[in-house]
């Protein structure tokens, strides 16, 4: 059966393309060249899937297969493209083709976790004065209100969205041992490494760490663990919205659903359940990469390639979360009744005019913390432009920094 969540691997394929394209474009504006023709033809180069696969079995990894039909192609072409791969390793081309595939990934999750950010908003806000019981270790607790239970949810969301923007997806670039004497040796000297590191993040919109972190890979890790962070907010809701929309609670509606095959007057929360199943999933995924972010020499045996598939997965199943979550969410009607109802029948006192007040600090801090974290882009990106006002006048001085900096270290 096919996996929810996309093309990952197809994803992964064409971030490497545009890597291997934009590290054209770096040489060529280097060395005062035109090389637009070129690039277009790497990243829009016709592959064969099959030997692409094979080549990953043989070799343990794509990129030599990847480049032997890259040079293929531009030969059949007739176009020309000596700088192809120059100075670059595998790992240059795979760890920039999985940043740019987690930045996409998880650009689309922030975005559904803003949707869901502003449903629950709605919610609580509009639920912050309805009573119903509160339970702690599946007891009775105390009297609270809807509005604190949506709040509660919404400062999920709010930490999940935190944890993403709080994210650097750094290009990789240092050559077979990360120290770049390859590109040196290739370009005009010590800067070389340096300058087209620069150039390529630029050209795929990835931050330029001004080092290589072949061997050391706390960036892979936060953006596992900010993933992670995804799917255990929102397995959370989900059940959540499982129990509370079932028949023993029904404080909640749940449209939708699916079916049983021996059951048919079941409507099953589905959507809730697979984002419970992600949750649980993942912290497992989390371990592997976290198991395989200690390194060893200049590229380890096994750790690098365990991290593949648990990064790759992890991000599915945040992606997977974040969509369903949000329809769901949609399709929720609150129960008010119902709530009020089992707040009276039970042995917990009622909600008084202290536990209104108590909710409404707790709704209003959730709805402000939100707000404040899903404009922090808006901020972010009015801080990038008033930068790029000066970026072009420090670039060289920028570079000779990091070179400098590479050279002492």
């Amino acid at each position: 059966m096919r996996r929810e969540g996309g093309d990952e691997q197809g994803s992964l394929v064409r971030g490497m393309l545009r890597v291997e394209a934009e590290l054209l474009l770096a040489w060529a504006a280097l060395e005062t060249k035109d090389a637009t023709a070129s690039a277009r033809a790497v990243e829009t180069a016709d592959l064969d899937a099959d030997a692409l696969r094979d080549g990953l079995e043989s070799d343990g990894v794509m990129v030599p297969e990847l480049v032997r039909q890259l040079r293929a192609s531009l030969a059949t072409a007739g176009v020309e493209a000596p700088r192809l791969h120059a100075g670059a390793t595998s790992q240059d081309i795979v760890d920039s083709a999985s940043m740019l595939h987690a930045r996409d990934a998880l650009a689309a999750v922030r975005a559904d976790l803003a949707a869901t950010g502003t449903r629950l908003q709605g919610l609580a806000d509009a639920e912050r004065r309805s009573p119903r019981v509160a339970y702690t270790l599946g007891r009775q607790a105390a009297a609270s209100t809807l509005g604190v239970q949506f709040a509660g949810w919404l400062d999920g969301v709010t930490s999940a969205i935190a944890a993403i923007d709080a994210l650097d997806y750094p290009v990789q670039f240092g050559g077979a041992v990360g120290t770049g004497e390859a590109a040196d040796r290739l370009g005009s000297g010590a800067q070389t490494t340096s300058i087209l590191r620069a150039h390529l993040a630029a050209g795929l919109g990835l931050d330029d760490p001004r080092r290589s972190w072949h061997a050391e890979r706390t960036p892979v890790l936060a953006v596992a663990s900010a993933a992670t962070a995804v799917c255990v907010a929102l397995g959370r809701i989900g059940r959540d919205l499982v129990t509370s929309s079932g028949e023993r609670v029904g404080e909640l509606s749940l449209a939708g659903g699916g079916t049983s095959s021996a059951m048919p007057h079941k409507q099953n929360p589905v959507a809730p359940i697979v984002v419970v199943s992600n949750a649980l999933q993942a912290p497992g995924l989390l371990a592997t990469v976290a198991s395989a972010a200690i390194s060893q020499d200049e590229r380890p045996a096994g750790e690098w390639h365990a991290e593949w598939d648990a990064l790759r997965r992890l991000l599915e199943l945040a992606s997977v979360s974040a969509r369903r979550l949000a329809a769901s969410l949609d399709r929720v009607t609150v129960e008010r009744e119902t709530a009020r109802h089992h707040l009276a029948d039970s042995a917990v006192a009622g909600a008084d005019q202290v536990t209104l007040q108590a909710a409404n600090r707790v709704v209003n801090a959730a709805i402000s913390r939100f707000l404040y974290q899903d404009a922090s882009q808006e901020r972010d990106t009015d801080s990038d432009v008033d930068s790029d006002v000066d970026s072009d006048s420090d670039s060289h001085s920028h570079a000779d920094d990091s070179t400098n900096s590479e050279e002492t270290a």
